[in-house]
């Protein structure tokens, strides 16, 4: 007899497509659960098995909390026992925040700022000399030492090198009972009415006592002391009678020299996302956006009524242009001179704003007339326009006028300056989180050595946990990255393994992890990292679950569920289930592609494609090393190469960018870059990205392609609507009018119960058919919108064969193998790899010219190898018609199917950026040095 709390337990699974399947998976193992996309790997992974275990956790709160963090509907199942806590790891992209760094994201960065806040030293700004700081008996046995038989006198700083009269501040000192200040050097008696120039600078002390320090003075001057450090604020100055150099003692650390002082550190002092230590001109973001003089005059051999001032065009009768022509009648121009021939003055008071009053001689009336100048300025109108106005459009216009740079102040660390100032072994924290993470450990490997003895007792436990974090960054492959990255720059596939680095790094055991497809974007060279980290993750006393269709992955779990046998409704059921041999032994889709009777075959030979070429010049963004690629045209080409080589901020960040702003005049700006030639060979480009197609249950896939119009067009020209005079808008449900009103369209209603989960029950009034009874009397070929919206694309496609524009967008939907969805299914419940692919449809279903030019990036994510099969088939009819495909790739079975494959690195971050080979697969392989290289020779063989 089996013990039961060694395996899960799931019986009786029925959400989304499951059909009442009964599972066991043992704990504490590495399983992997496989099979189609679409076929109910997530439903029964994230949607049951995880949903019930967040549902049991809240369900651990008492009713009162359970109000206010909504409940959790309980998944459609039986049964679950043996359930461990949960955790997910998802694919969902990380903050797009721009406040949001690796180093935050990782909790490196906060204790980074615990160590230098308290084990770091401070230097002084002014002189680079360390600060010191005292308790005030320190300063009391200081000052017995070192002036001892002197006369001395005790200050009290108020005021360091400020302007203003301070008239009131003398009367406040004079209340607190004190009868001299020092200003200016000059020790003065403070008289009824004392003021002085405002428009200088002052420093001014309080005079506190003057004594002759010997060993009677002792508690006089601990009194003195007290006093000078309360009105000085923690800061006192001590003068000899005969010289006149002061020095300094303070609570706080402070410049023995200059007498600066600084705060002392407090871990938000070096966080840019708190008002304490973010650099105030950029608000801690390290960038701010500055106009640029020659975005608004190009051309100074323009006038400015022919438009040389591009803010506001050619001359009109407008507000500004009388404005204009005032300064001109005023410093003696005409708006027809060239730009360059307007005296400077003038331009001065046009671009930066003036006011002044002038009189002008009227020659035919013969009298005087005065004008008045209020100008703001174009610069000026521009910055407030952008950081006052609240509207996109005017923001975006104002942007084109400006060039974002580092901020002056921080030059992009964005910390205060003080915070810079604190060092530890040499370096200031914003130094320490512009290294690449494999640099920062060998630096941290070594700081014992440079930290003195307190410093080591305060710091040993923060060492051995950022240690520790940055050892799991370096196991699963992100040693290239920096702390100070922004998590919006990251792709999807480093963003989930920095979440699981940070999940190893909390070391929970007994927990059941579940990962979704964690290899994403990672390449073969790293996969094996990866896998070590989950196989940790299990050995430390884990379960892991991995949704995943990576062979590697496969072949080292210990379990593997593969579901099928098809996708949607087709699927849904356990068909095979073991250990990797086990598995291999089996008659299913999978078990042939692992054992190798199916497989994806290398064609036989490689287009020659059309003989022109895109050549992008002196790529230099980001990592990339000044790279010169050549993109030949009418070709499927392949851009692969490690994790964080540089490849998306070629193709994305780059390449697309021009493209789309030579095309469609798009705004994005692309990355630095020498030169493009061959754009005139191209008239269309399309980019396809992993973001999902929509966050609302009123999306679905029929309204994102837009077939749906087209259907909803169609029921209106039926003859029955024609009599009855319904548009296209009666057969929304988006919109009053021919909707259900009871559930607005939504086919549910959802029944608020205050301590329970909300409920959703299907609507009454429409039985979930989404539209009212009229709406739905209106049939074509029998069926009403309603049932059009339920059937499966593959029906569908059958019945609207003889209306070519939607056969041809239905079509497209089921040639990329998404045959078994229905038209109206919710985009909610769309898996990634689903969604990429009506993304992909409803581009491709759209007429290509021949000459268009597609970007995919990594478009087999969440694909079993049978769906990457169909994909590649339709990529290839693509490019058969004369269209360029790009795909960035590590996919082994993508790479070898390609005309041209550019491999860029070696490494990732800065030991990336290059390109290390191009040509044929073949050609490619045999590459020494290439990484992709290795592996893509044992696919061709």
């Amino acid at each position: 007899m089996i013990k039961h709390e060694e395996y899960i337990e799931v019986l009786g699974a029925r959400v989304h497509n499951l059909k009442n399947i009964d599972v066991r998976i043992p704990r504490e193992k590495l399983v992997v659960i496989t099979g189609l996309s679409g076929s109910g790997k997530s439903s029964l992974a994230f949607d049951t098995i995880y949903a019930e275990g967040q549902r049991r956790y809240i369900e651990t709160f008492s009713a009162y909390a359970r109000q206010f963090l909504g409940g959790l509907e309980r998944p459609d199942v039986d049964k679950i026992d043996g359930l461990s806590p949960v955790i997910s790891i998802e694919q969902k992209t990380t903050n797009k925040s721009p406040r949001s760094t690796v180093g935050t994201i990782t909790e490196i960065y906060d204790f980074l700022r615990l160590l230098y806040a308290r084990a770091a030293d401070a230097y002084s700004y002014n002189t680079n000399k360390k600060m010191v700081s005292y308790s005030d008996e320190q300063i009391k046995e200081l000052i017995l030492k070192d002036f001892d038989q002197k006369k001395i006198v005790i200050l009290a700083p108020i005021i360091k090198s400020r302007k203003g009269h301070y008239r009131e501040l003398f009367e406040q000192i004079a209340k607190q009972g004190f009868v001299k200040v020092r200003v200016d050097g000059e020790i003065l008696e403070i008289e009824k009415g004392m003021r002085l120039d405002r428009y200088k600078m002052h420093d001014i002390e309080i005079v506190i006592d003057r004594l002759l320090i010997n060993n009677s003075s002792e508690k006089r001057l601990e009194e003195t002391i007290t006093t000078a450090l309360y009105s000085g604020e923690n800061i006192l100055m001590v003068l000899e009678h005969e010289t006149n150099t002061p020095r300094y003692f303070s609570r706080e650390l402070m410049c023995p020299e200059t007498g600066i002082s600084y705060q002392n550190p407090e871990p938000n002092n070096f966080s840019f996302n708190s008002p304490k230590g973010a650099c105030e001109t950029c608000n801690g973001l390290g960038k701010i956006n500055k106009v640029n003089l020659q975005k608004i005059i190009p051309d100074n051999t323009i006038s400015i009524k022919s438009g040389g001032i591009v803010p506001i065009g050619e001359q009109k009768t407008s507000w500004i242009f009388k404005q204009l022509q005032l300064i001109a009648d005023r410093y003696k121009f005409q708006l027809t001179d060239p730009i360059s021939k307007i005296p400077k003055e003038a331009l001065e008071i046009i671009l930066n704003g003036g006011s002044e009053k002038f009189k002008i001689d009227s020659k035919v009336m013969g009298v005087t007339r005065t004008y008045e100048i209020d100008f703001e300025g174009i610069i000026s109108f521009i910055e407030s326009q952008f950081n006052l106005s609240e509207s996109t459009s005017i923001k975006r216009w104002a942007k084109e006028f400006m060039d974002e740079i580092d901020c002056e102040t921080c030059n992009g660390k964005r910390l205060k300056k003080e915070a810079l100032y604190f060092r530890i072994n040499e370096k200031n924290i914003s130094e320490l989180a512009q290294l690449d993470i494999s640099e920062l450990a060998d630096w941290f490997a070594s700081i014992e050595e440079k930290l003195t003895n307190k410093q080591l007792k305060i710091a040993s436990e923060i060492l051995k946990e950022i240690r520790t974090r940055i050892q799991f960054l370096l196991n699963v492959g992100l040693d290239y990255l920096t702390l100070d990255r922004s998590s919006k720059s990251l792709s999807g596939g480093e963003a989930q393994r920095i979440r699981l680095a940070t999940q190893i790094g909390s070391q929970l055991v007994g927990v059941l992890y579940i990962l979704d497809e964690p290899s994403i974007g990672l390449h073969q060279r790293d996969n094996q990292k990866l896998i070590n980290s989950l196989i940790a993750l299990r050995d430390v006393g884990n379960s892991v679950i991995v949704v995943e269709h990576d062979k590697d992955m496969i072949e080292h779990a210990d379990y593997v569920i593969d579901i099928g046998p098809g996708a949607g409704h087709h699927g849904g059921e356990i068909v095979s289930e073991g250990t990797f041999e086990e598995l291999k032994q089996h008659n299913t889709l999978t078990a042939n592609y692992l054992n190798g009777t199916k497989k994806i075959e290398v064609p036989k030979k490689r287009r020659k494609g059309n003989g022109h070429t895109i050549t992008l010049e002196g790529a230099t963004g980001n990592n990339l090393k000044n790279v010169t690629v050549d993109f030949p045209l009418g070709k499927l080409i392949c851009v692969t190469g490690v994790s964080g080589s540089g490849k998306s901020t070629l193709i994305n960040e780059t390449l697309y960018p021009i493209l789309n702003k030579h095309i469609y005049r798009g705004v994005k700006k692309p990355m630095p870059y020498k030169s493009i030639k061959g754009l005139e060979h191209i008239d269309k480009v399309i980019a396809i990205d992993q973001s999902p197609i929509g966050r609302t249950p009123r999306s679905n896939p029929a309204t994102y392609t837009g077939v749906f119009s087209e259907i909803r067009s169609l029921y209106a020209k039926t003859s029955e609507a024609s009599i009855r005079g319904y548009k296209p808008g009666r057969f929304s449900f988006n919109v009053k009018g021919g909707r259900c009103e009871t559930c607005q369209g939504g086919g549910v209603r959802v029944i608020e119960m205050n301590f329970l989960p909300d409920v959703h029950v299907e609507c009454e009034t429409c039985q979930g058919k989404r539209f009212n009874r009229e709406t739905l009397e209106i049939r074509y070929k029998g069926k009403s919108i309603s049932d059009v919206l339920n059937m499966t694309i593959d029906d569908a496609v059958d019945f609207f064969e003889n209306i070519p524009k939607i056969y041809r967008s239905l079509k497209t939907i089921h040639d990329v193998g998404l045959g078994y969805i229905t038209l109206g299914q919710q985009s909610t419940t769309l898996s990634g790899g689903e969604a990429q692919r009506i993304k992909l449809a409803s581009e491709l279903s759209k007429r290509d010219t021949g000459n268009t030019f597609y970007i995919l990036d990594e478009p087999t994510t969440g694909l079993h190898f049978e769906d990457i099969r169909v994909l590649m088939e339709v990529l290839n009819k693509l490019t058969n018609k004369g269209n360029t495909i790009l795909v960035i790739e590590h996919n082994l079975d993508v790479v070898k199917l390609a005309d041209h494959v550019i491999d860029i690195g070696m490494e990732g971050g800065k030991n990336g950026g290059q390109l290390i080979c191009f040509g044929t697969p073949e050609e490619v392989s045999t590459h020494k040095k290439s990484y992709t290289a290795q592996f893509l020779k044992k696919e061709l063989n």
